[in-house]
């Protein structure tokens, strides 16, 4: 079997230049603009282009309540879901950059230009990168393959006769099970669902013969016995999973996961930029805000505006060559 080297290494940047958060204390980040105007002096809209409940809203609510306490204002959490998240990260771009309007952006934002969507990451500043998933792949308990090798040599045995459920199309585990096949050097026959829960509902019913999802979604059925993960998707092992070895252990050099991003209109005024960066940084630092993350099988990262900008851009590139742009 020929193993083709990974040309993405999608978290290996992000691992490198993220901060893992420790708690913070709380202080009021006002502050005033080049023009002399005090900032923020009215509430701020805190959008997510989710439904309500998931773990993108989760973030931006969490998030909110601290920058409240930051800020001095109050955060009004607004969901624009749809399009795969197009819809609400439309809207973002078409508002006025000063400041009162900011939201939490999925790995999405990086993908979705190249699938169709007049989705470009230029069109925001973003003011930092909160958190990350690492991605894994898994089978149903009962499932006859061991390893991630029996699977791929089953791949290999019979092209597209191995079935991976996914998070539907344009989904950042839709675009991790196509990786590993690249890399590999087989062809799987992926299964979109609604979503990552319905995905892994699948696998746990023997649907599929495996699931690519996020570790806050695998870690606890395989915790529980319904679910095996054979991999993780990251440099080192991961501290939810640290018995299961990674896929480049297992000679599959695959890294890809999801992360949160949270930004603005591009064209902040320096010093609102500022203001928001510092608040967002102490509020994703409390432990109010590790706890929820941590509490999924995620990291808490902190990566600061002009870091992330590059970040977000890196990942923007690598999906271009991903879906063959």
């Amino acid at each position: 079997m020929k193993r083709r080297p990974s040309k993405l290494a999608p978290l290996a940047l992000l691992a490198a230049a993220a901060t893992v958060l420790s708690l913070s204390g709380c202080a009021n980040r006002a502050g005033g603009t080049a023009g002399g105007e005090e900032f923020p002096s009215q509430a701020i809209t805190f959008y997510t282009p989710t439904q309500a409940g998931g773990a993108t809203d989760l973030t931006a609510r969490t998030l909110a309540t601290q920058l409240e306490s930051e800020l001095g204002q109050s955060i009004v959490v607004d969901n624009r879901p749809g399009g795969a998240g197009s819809v609400g990260m439309q809207h973002v771009a078409g508002l006025a950059a000063d400041g009162y309007s900011i939201m939490v952006f999925p790995v999405e934002v990086s993908m979705l230009g190249h699938q169709g969507y007049d989705i470009d990451p230029a069109s925001y500043d973003f003011l930092g990168i909160v958190n990350e998933q690492p991605g894994t792949i898994a089978v149903p308990a009962n499932s006859p393959y061991q390893t991630l090798e029996e699977l791929v040599a089953a791949a290999e045995a019979s092209p597209g006769s191995v079935t991976i459920s996914n998070a539907g199309p344009g989904s950042i585990w839709e675009a991790g099970a196509t990786e590993l096949g690249n890399v590999a050097g087989v062809e799987f026959q992926g299964v979109p669902f609604d979503g990552g829960a319905p995905a892994v509902t699948a696998a746990v019913g023997g649907q599929v013969d495996a699931v690519v999802a996020g570790i806050g979604e695998t870690a606890p059925a395989d915790e529980d016995g319904r679910l095996r993960v054979l991999a993780v998707f990251t440099e080192d092992r991961a501290p939810a999973l640290p018995d299961v070895p990674t896929a480049g252990e297992q000679g599959y050099d695959v890294v890809i996961g999801s992360w949160a991003a949270v930004g603005a209109p591009t064209g902040l005024d320096p010093a609102v930029k500022e203001s928001l960066q510092a608040a967002l940084e102490t509020a994703a630092g409390s432990s109010e805000y590790v706890e929820l993350i941590e509490s999924g099988g995620n990291i808490p990262v902190f990566i600061p505006g002009d870091e992330a900008a590059d970040f977000v851009k890196a990942e923007n590139e690598r999906f271009a060559e991903l879906f063959g742009e």
